[in-house]
């Protein structure tokens, strides 16, 4: 049976810890009635073991490695997310892959390593516009799933998020057209290997540029589960609206 709805923040590279304790507390406070979204926050790895948060309320990492524990200077292992209190963590982001060069052998390895940790894998997938403009948005997304996954043989702690990678932080949003095309092209590559039930209630969060502004109607879009949001999520009051207008859509469709 399918969760709520998702609001996962990812905080990419801001906020120190005091910032970032100051920004949660806030949030929190501002949402303490949200009862039919999962929010999600994602701070560097500074801020984790400072935060101490409770259902609806999560804590998320941006990245992990797939070893326990080695000479891997600058990395984190999964079990030192594990005891920080993180159960999500976010795998194959567009800028690991495009900026840092993180292969789909990796990324599946970190998928591996943060479900053995008992952790929940957001797994992010998702085109570049040439890849788009080219017609291999299929092709990129389906090879992106099958490696991420590869080996993997339950849905169950998986999350997926589809983001354009045209649509982060550029203000360009995918249309309806496309994001429900995405999303209902990401379920149907996912019954070939795991089964309808599953495919169909596997969480899959859009995330390209998502504002307060744009929340209800990306929401209301057949196949979408949640967001994965980056510049949003660092305001507390664009973040807590967008949970707002997920819990609102939710309660109108129920």
């Amino acid at each position: 049976m399918k969760t709520y709805p998702i609001v996962a923040g990812n905080w990419k590279m801001h906020k120190t810890p005091n910032e970032g304790i100051l920004f949660v507390k806030k949030t929190v406070n501002m949402l303490l009635d949200i009862q039919k979204v999962t929010i999600i926050f994602s701070p560097p790895f500074t801020t984790l073991f400072e935060l101490d948060v409770e259902a609806p309320f999560y804590l998320g990492a941006q990245n992990c490695h797939w070893e326990s524990q080695g000479a891997f200077t600058g990395e984190i292992s999964p079990e030192m997310l594990v005891d920080c209190g993180v159960e999500f963590v976010i795998v194959g982001h567009s800028e690991r892959r495009h900026v840092f060069h993180e292969s789909d052998e990796w990324i599946n390895n970190k998928v591996h390593a943060v479900l053995n940790a008992k952790m929940k894998s957001i797994l992010c997938i998702g085109e570049t516009l040439e890849d788009r403009e080219s017609n291999q948005t299929k092709s990129i997304l389906s090879s992106q799933l099958s490696k991420g996954l590869n080996g993997i043989k339950s849905l169950e702690n998986i999350v997926l998020a589809y983001e354009p990678v045209w649509a982060i932080g550029t203000g360009k949003t995918a249309s309806i057209e496309q994001i429900e095309e995405a999303h209902q092209l990401i379920r149907s590559e996912l019954q070939k290997d795991f089964s309808t039930e599953e495919s169909q209630n596997v969480s899959i969060l859009y995330g390209g540029s998502v504002k307060d502004d744009n929340a209800r109607e990306l929401i209301s879009i057949e196949g979408v589960d949640g967001f994965l949001i980056g510049g949003a999520s660092l305001k507390a009051e664009s973040f807590t609206a967008i949970a707002r207008n997920v819990e609102q859509q939710m309660k109108e469709t129920i």
